[in-house]
């Protein structure tokens, strides 16, 4: 969709703002460009809707010498995010939302009814925000305001220049999910500016690392801190990238471990006899249909199975309700964060509303090791110290 070809940006007084980028991205992939302060990632961004003029290359927008197109043009077709958002102070947040719809020749109707859509794709009631002024909104909702006046016109190429830059780091973090999920239903093409690695990692399907005008290395999270391309690379990414590499690595099946299991019919007798069986503390509880019910201690049955008890008593009067859980394929991150969350030496994985094994702290860090190990060969680029017996 964007393709830079050996685009280089000189000032007059010599600067050299980006030196012969080249690079593409595709079609409804979001690249996030990261590097310190004056690196030229911001530049590059502004060159993509003529902003800033490059001093010499090219840039095609699917196909399209950008060069020939008129600039005004241009800018309607993409999306448009910056961190001060940039909203009209005199216009209501339904209005703002329907500005480059009117400007494209729709009707204020038409605009306005697209714009109420928008608000509440970006989880704004459009009853409750589309009359407010923009000095009416917190700074996470105004910046929701932006993305959805962006995504107004339904252009194929969005560009964020530090969008979730300037609000506290909770708000951040919901918009962050926020945008994940609006880029999951409407994959747009996205260019992404930010000086965060762990939000270029969380973000991006690709990253961008800059040096002084150039890109140092462009690759997937997972690659970018598996395996640094350059000792530059490896430091910008920090000597914490094992860490970061939780967030890029999801859970998969290979790495779930598969505990005693009992329903919540069985009689007690029953259920205390497999888990002394298998010389374990604890089961997983299932329903009649494979779903997560809870856990139950193997004390817990031991003491139900008195001579009364045994009778009658099943492992639903025993079962305990089991907080700790995530879907296959979340995160290594999200599971280490839920363990804390939960103190919880183990977490049940779903398939759908189906158990599908549980992830302990030995197991989070194998799938970690093997994670690096894919991209590394033998591991060797991120080295992970053992605890002797572990």
């Amino acid at each position: 969709m964007i393709r830079f070809e050996h685009v280089a940006k000189c000032y007059p007084d010599g600067t050299i703002a980006v030196d012969d980028l080249s690079f593409e991205v595709g079609d409804g992939e979001l690249v996030t460009l990261v590097g310190p302060s004056g690196c030229g990632k911001t530049t590059t961004m502004k060159m993509v809707n003529r902003l800033i003029e490059p001093t010499s290359g090219r840039i095609l927008l699917d196909g399209r010498d950008i060069a020939e197109t008129d600039p005004v043009k241009l800018r309607r077709r993409i999306g448009y995010v910056i961190q001060q958002v940039g909203l009209f102070p005199h216009k209501t947040v339904l209005d703002n939302t329907a500005t480059v719809p009117v400007l494209l020749g729709r009707s204020r109707a038409a605009a306005r009814r697209r714009a109420a859509e928008l608000l509440e794709l970006v989880g704004l009631d459009p009853r409750t925000f589309g009359h407010r002024y923009p000095d009416q909104l917190s700074g996470g909702q105004r910046q929701r305001v932006g993305v959805a006046r962006a995504l107004a016109a339904d252009p194929p190429v969005l560009l964020m220049d530090e969008p979730f830059g300037a609000v506290d780091p909770v708000v951040r973090e919901h918009l962050q999910n926020e945008f994940l999920r609006l880029q999951s239903e409407m994959r747009k093409t996205v260019l992404f500016v930010t000086h965060d690695i762990e939000e270029a990692v969380r973000l991006g399907d690709r990253i961008a690392v800059y040096g002084e005008g150039r890109i140092e290395q462009l690759d997937s999270p997972a690659r970018l801190l598996g395996a640094p391309a350059t000792p530059y690379v490896a430091e910008f990414v920090g000597a914490d990238r094992g860490l970061k590499r939780l967030s890029v690595t999801p859970i998969g099946r290979a790495d779930l471990v598969e505990p005693p299991v009992v329903s919540l019919d069985d009689p007690l007798e029953a259920a205390a006899a497999r888990l002394r069986a298998a010389d374990a503390r604890w089961a997983v509880v299932l329903d009649d249909a494979d779903g997560l019910h809870g856990w139950v201690g193997a004390d817990a049955l031991a003491a139900g199975t008195t001579a009364a008890a045994a009778r009658h008593g099943t492992v639903r009067d025993h079962a305990r309700r089991m907080d700790a859980w995530l879907p296959l394929g979340a995160s290594l991150k999200q599971a280490f964060a839920t363990m804390l969350q939960y103190d919880a030496g183990w977490i049940a994985v779903l398939d759908g509303d189906r158990f599908a094994g549980v992830l302990t702290p030995t197991a989070l860090h194998e799938a970690l090791r093997r994670s690096i190990a894919s991209d590394d060969g033998d591991g060797a680029g991120v080295r992970l110290e053992t605890v002797a017996g572990a």
